[in-house]
């Protein structure tokens, strides 16, 4: 059964335009009717979620792009393509969860210091990575 944008963007909770923006990015597709209006396939709807889902946990949707790439479009992903899938997010999560204590470590340091030096905050240049090029007064120069 075909939806319209409007009973898609109902039944996901979402607005047409995010609809509209989503299928822009190839997250999501649509085929046209012969009044030239979008038509989307039910299984659309699970897409959705997905998407709902991965922002909510803090994937990017250049993330959740490349990820749904190697799923089928036209038709649902089969249950150990969402476990590959769900496997793959669960070790990218682990590594920004890992950042973000790493950052609430040094939180602490950086509010007692109160400098927020350009050249050697932890927290802005960590390990002085940029350092290793320039100093942070140069950043924004170009190369």
């Amino acid at each position: 059964m075909d939806m319209s944008v409007g009973q898609v963007a109902q039944r996901a909770g979402i607005s047409v335009p995010t609809l509209h923006f989503y299928e822009k990015k190839g997250l999501i597709s649509s085929s046209r009717n012969a009044g030239n209006q979008r038509r989307y396939h039910r299984q659309v709807l699970r897409r959705l979620a997905v998407i709902k889902a991965a922002q909510n946990v803090g994937l990017t949707l250049g993330e959740i792009s490349e990820a749904l790439a190697h799923l089928p479009k036209d038709k649902a992903p089969k249950k150990a393509q969402w476990e590959q899938l769900s496997a793959q997010w669960h070790q990218e999560l682990e590594v920004k969860i890992n950042n973000l204590k790493a950052l609430q470590n040094q939180l602490g340091s950086c509010i007692q210091c109160g400098c927020l030096s350009l050249e050697s905050c932890a927290l802005y240049n960590p390990d002085d990575q940029m350092g290793a090029k320039r100093s942070g007064a140069n950043l924004l120069d170009s190369e």
